[in-house]
């Protein structure tokens, strides 16, 4: 059983944490002065482990844990390594794949839940967030962004160049895209690195944009790397899942759940969970505290270096596959899964619950995908969405399944 013990050094005063497990100890200590006419030291232990990789079998698969009521199967395979997903008011399935540098459509002809047809409508480098706006498609890479037409059978047009100057992509390659409420475009650019200072000031945040990709701004930053995010159905509040920094310590630092506002601060790289100070870098020309006193701190926190990526509200649906009421207006999110801890986290959907519209807690939804006594996994959940049945469909990355969860 973990545990966490820290002592603050605010101005001169001591910094510890102590985080000890049942097989290691890990010692953090830091000295983290307000300006820097003091030293700023930091001892931290990291840790890496990966499970190892195993087939999504039959029988493992069976294994999966779902909530009462509710069941999972394989929707496709064979996939090579599928990211992230968007789904047409026809249940049309588009599926990136950055490796590859495909989007495939997936139909399921028969509904039967399971995909009869498959084939590749498109074939950009490096090619990751999708996102449909009436009959055409976003198509968004490292530093371009796409726009192609929907034809009557799914298939796509040839691409058109909206912007090819995003941010290089560094440490954090993968963007993806959203229409918000206001018709506007929403791209997320992740930080080129693990903590430092920018010097391309649209690197680690969300950008908003037209539709044709013209009047591009900074809407939110100080995000390291907010991959997943939506907006609440009835309030319209956007939501997103922040990646923590890696290489403070199993427990640190927590991925953080945010309401991201127009021309908010987030805090990275100097600022971080609950308003933790982060030894290095250090804010440039203020202290600690004056830059923890214009930082948004996060709405909830998770389980460290989990790896949160895909995020859905769930809105419900009239189909035969509509959830059940109490998960209206909720939000799923994949947590793709930890390398940098010693006991993993993450390699599960989770489903964060939302009181008066505000989030109060993360539960499990599926899990089951850590196998051999944690030693193994045969699952990464990457992209999410929902099918106009109501189930909701999530990609496996590595062994390159798409997975839907229905009810029974």
């Amino acid at each position: 059983m973990k545990t966490l013990r820290t002592k603050a050094l605010l101005s001169g005063i001591t910094i510890a944490a102590l985080l000890g497990s049942c097989n290691n100890d890990h010692l953090i200590q830091a000295t983290v002065p307000e300006t820097n006419t003091e030293p700023t030291s930091a001892s931290i232990q990291g840790n890496v482990f990966e499970p190892a990789l195993v087939p999504a079998t039959d029988d493992r698969i069976a294994q999966l844990k779902v909530p009462a009521g509710f069941a999972i199967a394989k929707f496709a395979d064979q996939l090579g390594k599928p990211r992230m997903l968007a789904i047409s008011s026809s249940g049309n399935v588009y599926v990136s794949d950055r490796s590859a540098g495909t989007v495939t459509l997936l139909q399921d002809t028969n509904n039967d839940g399971k995909v009869d047809n498959k084939r590749i409508v498109a074939n950009i480098k490096d090619v990751h967030g999708l996102a449909i706006n009436g009959t055409k498609m976003y198509l968004i890479a490292i530093k371009e962004l796409y726009v192609a037409d929907i034809s009557g059978d799914g298939a796509l047009g040839a691409p058109q160049q909206l912007i090819n100057d995003l941010p290089d992509g560094g440490q954090h390659p993968n963007r993806t895209i959203a229409f918000g409420p206001d018709g506007k475009l929403y791209i997320t650019v992740g930080s080129t690195c693990n903590a430092c200072i920018e010097p391309n000031k649209e690197s680690a945040t969300v950008l908003r944009a037209n539709p044709d990709g013209t009047g591009r701004t900074v809407f939110a930053k100080g995000l390291r790397n907010t991959i997943g995010f939506g907006w609440h159905p009835e309030t319209k509040e956007l939501f997103g899942f922040d990646h923590g920094i890696d290489w403070l310590g199993d427990e640190d630092q927590r991925e953080e759940l945010n309401s991201i506002k127009e021309g908010a601060d987030y805090g990275w790289p100097h600022i971080y969970a609950d308003g933790k100070y982060n030894p290095h870098p250090r804010p440039e020309g203020m202290t600690y505290a004056e830059y923890l006193a214009k930082t948004t701190l996060p709405v909830l926190l998770y389980q460290a270096h989990a790896a949160p990526l895909g995020m859905i509200f769930y809105a419900g649906s009239t189909g035969t596959s509509n959830f059940p009421a109490e998960y209206k207006n909720d939000a799923f999110a994949t947590m793709r899964g930890s390398w940098n801890r010693t006991q993993p986290s993450g390699y599960s959907v989770v489903r964060v619950h939302f009181e008066n519209n505000k989030p109060v807690r993360v539960d499990d939804f599926v899990t089951g995908f850590l196998v051999n006594n944690n030693q193994a996994q045969f699952g990464r959940p990457v992209g999410i969405a929902t099918l106009p049945d109501g189930s909701l469909l999530f990609t496996d990355d590595n062994n390159g399944v798409i997975y839907r969860v229905s009810r029974k």
